[in-house]
């Protein structure tokens, strides 16, 4: 009898003690940073790997970390914010594309965020990605530093 009152009353304390629990946001506050708007002339060689759905580039100008391109179609396209949501002032908070370029990854803590999204999918990230706004005009994309 004392055994069984002693598993419930474990039981019990378990599920309170989870109940408690919920994600602490406090270490995620995600830095902004304003920039000058940036233009690319689509046609260029430099900007070669946005010319097909799914391709991507690094800016190092803009953003707390830089930005990642992504083309998702022909009249889309979708700038992130390259500094990780999880820890984000940790010094190697910085998110990668993957080398199956299917989706951003920070190596630091291994969070991955999905395309087109930049929702998180695998590690302890909670928060997407900053995005900017990202303006197709003709073969111009200029991208803003307004998050979105």
């Amino acid at each position: 009898m004392i055994i069984r009152t002693l598993n419930t009353l474990f039981a019990i304390s378990i599920i309170v003690t989870l109940a408690g629990c919920s994600p602490d946001l406090s270490d995620d506050v995600i830095p902004q940073q304003p920039f000058d708007d940036i233009v690319l002339e689509l046609t260029l060689p430099s900007y070669a790997a946005l010319q097909t759905n799914g391709g991507t580039l690094y800016l190092q100008d803009g953003g707390v970390r830089g930005i990642i391109v992504y083309r998702q179609n022909e009249s889309t396209y979708i700038a992130f914010e390259r500094n990780c949501s999880y820890r984000p002032n940790e010094a190697c908070a910085t998110v990668n594309v993957d080398a199956t370029k299917l989706f951003m990854v920070d190596p630091c803590c291994q969070s991955r965020f999905r395309f087109p999204d930049g929702e998180p999918t695998d590690g302890p990230a909670i928060r997407q990605l900053n995005r900017y706004a990202a303006d197709l005009d003709g073969t111009t994309l200029t991208i803003r530093s307004s998050v979105y």
